[in-house]
């Protein structure tokens, strides 16, 4: 299978509002041949896959008045792709509750976080709102004294903890109160 070789998020007058190229198979205006293709049907007939003459496929999901289209040079499996455009949708849900032209304006710096974040050279990798959650924050905190060793040592921990413990079905802070451990040798 190949991968996605860019994310755009266009508006409805087909302007980039976020493009993220992981591959350098594809010129960086490649949206204006989608632009020109999406013109070339109306409403009714407007398919989610498009192909233009140089093999590229266009797969796009319209959601309110945006464009997420996520684009291959090669025959992708369909369905992963779309899926992923859906689990984009619903994450960036998360993080804005209503995902429209002006939240993606305000919020870029975030939306090119997720992306990173859940795409590792075109392939899907961490698509779990919660662990997202986890390593993408957008609350403010407060600074701590960088004279305490404590306070060093307790983000040190809590930052290997978050990276070491990513099993999204797991609960957090589980705690055994004895640690056994049994060998069998023969």
């Amino acid at each position: 299978m190949c991968g996605i070789s860019a994310i755009y998020i266009l508006d409805k007058k087909g302007r980039v509002l976020i493009s993220r190229h992981f591959r350098p198979d594809l010129p960086t205006n490649i949206y204006d041949v989608f632009n020109k293709k999406i013109l070339e049907y109306d409403e009714y007939t407007l398919k989610p896959l498009i192909k233009d003459k140089d093999n590229n496929l266009f797969y796009f999901h319209k959601h309110n008045d945006l464009n997420l289209v996520a684009i291959s040079r090669k025959n992708n499996n369909a369905v992963l792709v779309f899926t992923f455009l859906h689990t984009l949708v619903a994450v960036l849900e998360s993080y804005f509750k209503d995902v429209q032209e002006e939240s993606i304006r305000d919020n870029f710096v975030i939306v090119y976080e997720l992306l990173d974040e859940m795409m590792d050279n075109g392939y899907p990798q961490t698509t779990e709102i919660k662990l997202l959650k986890g390593f993408i924050k957008t609350e403010s905190y407060e600074l701590s004294n960088p004279f305490s060793k404590k306070s060093q040592l307790a983000s040190s921990i809590d930052a290997a903890r978050q990276v070491s413990n990513v099993v999204s079905w797991r609960q957090e802070g589980i705690k055994y109160s004895k640690n056994e451990f049994f060998l069998d040798v023969v």
